[in-house]
């Protein structure tokens, strides 16, 4: 292959018609690559092509891309990054794609009249487990981005947004690298509008229903036997947020999961809790607040109240954000409108 090392050779780009359109054709190094980045199926392919509006058809290591100038242009920036991924041994999923996608569009609005310039791109987080997570829209870029910089980071923002995923694995990269020397994870114990009476079992045993989330995005970045050893030492500990009161947590990076079901009292006595050496983050989703009928969450109190203190970050996710599944990205929007026009749900009758 002529060109760069690890990269798809640039084609010419050649008018096909009035409107504009081009046809180019990249060709790949290491056939291995080429199809991990064109996907099974080339589903990979598909989803570039539904999102460009472009024709990508794959013969080998070869790819040949059809459609407007700028549309095909940024398919190609985006299947050259995302072969120089495959190149360094990381999978590359739907969601990878979706990344690659949202990295390349900021790079052409920053660099728009130089396509060979390459932007510093979104941030990453690594772990021993996961050599590279990026993120994978400018919104999870900046969340990332406040983590490393401030010691308190509240984050609101809509299901499937990747607040708990990340935030977890920020706290394991900062637990590996020495910068802080335990994780503590928390959230209020509130059920989601049901009452499941009595529960079973020790404390943990208890909590872990409300605490799934946190254990799933673990176990994503560390290896199984590492997140248990971790919890018999101490090092890794999960508590219910009312068990938090009276504690002075340094050296620690903790997380504060479904903040918006903590009253005003219990967030003021969670961020209270933060010692010397410690970071903080507070993610929820204000829509979703299960709290009793007029009681107000704590989590729009604390940040309307601190936002314009220094060392604490702020980071609001919309709905257009949300990377857990093209389908809850339609449905969190569909109810975003809902609830902007209450017109659309008549009030129930009693």
């Amino acid at each position: 292959m002529n060109g760069r090392s690890g990269a798809g050779q640039r084609g010419d780009f050649e008018p096909l018609s009035a409107k504009g359109d081009t046809e180019i054709t990249l060709t790949f190094g290491d056939n291995r690559h080429a199809s991990t980045v064109f996907g099974q199926y080339d589903h990979n392919l598909a989803k570039i092509e539904r999102r460009l509006g472009i024709v990508a058809a794959a013969n080998g290591n070869h790819v040949t891309l059809k459609g407007g100038v700028s549309s095909v242009d940024q398919a190609r920036r985006t299947l050259e990054r995302l072969y120089s991924r495959a190149a360094a041994g990381n999978a590359i999923s739907l969601g990878e794609v979706d990344g690659a996608l949202e990295e390349t569009l900021l790079q052409g609005s920053l660099f728009p009249d130089d396509a060979d310039v390459e932007p510093h791109g979104f941030e990453e987080i690594r772990t021993r487990k996961r050599p590279s997570v990026r993120a994978r829209n400018n919104a999870q870029s900046v969340y990332l981005r406040a983590l490393k910089k401030f010691e308190l980071v509240f984050a609101e923002g809509p299901a499937g947004t990747g607040k708990t995923w990340l935030a977890v694995g920020h706290a394991v990269s900062l637990l590996e690298q020495g910068v802080v020397e335990r994780i503590v994870l928390s959230r209020p114990a509130v059920e989601a509008g049901e009452r499941l009476g009595f529960l079973p079992g020790d404390m943990r045993e208890k909590v872990d229903p409300y605490l799934r989330p946190i254990y799933d995005a673990l176990h994503d970045f560390m290896d199984a036997r590492m997140v248990e050893r971790g919890m018999q030492t101490g090092m890794i500990e999960v508590a219910p947020l009312a068990f938090m009161r009276g504690r002075t947590l340094s050296n620690a990076c903790v997380l504060l999961d479904e903040a918006q079901n903590a009253t005003t009292m219990q967030m003021k006595m969670f961020l209270t809790r933060l010692g010397e050496g410690s970071r903080m983050i507070v993610n929820g989703d204000p829509s979703q607040t299960d709290l009793p009928t007029g009681q107000r969450s704590g989590l729009n109190q604390a940040v309307q109240l601190l936002r314009q203190i220094e060392g604490v970050g702020h980071v609001k996710f919309l709905e257009g954000d949300v990377v857990r599944h093209d389908l809850v990205r339609r449905i969190v929007d569909a109810y975003g409108k809902a609830e902007r026009d209450p017109a659309m749900f008549p009030a129930e009758r009693k």
